[in-house]
């Protein structure tokens, strides 16, 4: 376990195994990140949090949702509803991730319960157990792409090409998350 190179070997992502361990050794994990030159107080001014900007993306993208919905019910029979049902998956299957995010580190809202309530819609929509990704998220951002110290690296190496863009089509991931929420349900977080 020495030395992590050879044609063959087989890189063990999980936060358990020898993988996490070597991390550690080699100083990988819990780094010191690059801190940008910005000063406290400009950086505190930009970072302010404020409802209305929150409030106002999320009626827009809801009242967005709703109106292709809405266009797609009433096409429905006719190819011209493909249009408007491919408005609305691109609203649903992109936006909601991006909101999942931020809303998870409470940056949309200044009020803490909106951000929460963004939280669990947008879970939902990305199909994500609330609880168990809130935690892994934070796993996630105290060691970014360090091999068995994140639970959320996307793409594994070697990249297997087929994988990765079937992943764009949602299928894994549902498959994943219902594995995972009955397990949670039953009591287990692993």
């Amino acid at each position: 376990m020495e030395e992590m190179k050879g044609a063959n070997f087989e890189i063990d992502y999980s936060l358990c195994g020898p993988n996490a361990e070597f991390s550690v050794k080699r100083r990988l994990a819990e780094a010191v990140w690059y801190q940008t030159p910005v000063p406290r107080a400009t950086m505190r001014k930009l970072l302010e949090r404020r409802n209305w900007p929150g409030i106002r993306d999320c009626a827009i993208w809801f009242g967005l949702m709703g109106l292709f919905a809405y266009l797609t019910l009433n096409l429905w029979g006719s190819w011209l509803a493909v249009l408007p049902y491919l408005g609305y998956a691109v609203l649903y299957g992109t936006s909601s991730d991006s909101r999942w995010h931020e809303s998870s580190h409470g940056t949309v809202f200044k009020i803490d319960w909106l951000n929460n309530v963004l939280y669990e819609i947008a879970s939902f929509m990305v199909m994500r157990e609330s609880t168990v990704w809130r935690w892994s998220h934070t796993r996630h951002h105290s060691d970014t792409i360090i091999v068995g110290r994140d639970p959320e690296i996307a793409s594994f190496r070697p990249v297997q090409l087929f994988k990765f863009f079937f992943g764009f089509t949602g299928i894994p991931a549902a498959q994943t998350y219902f594995k995972k929420l009955f397990k949670h349900s039953s009591g287990s977080l692993f």
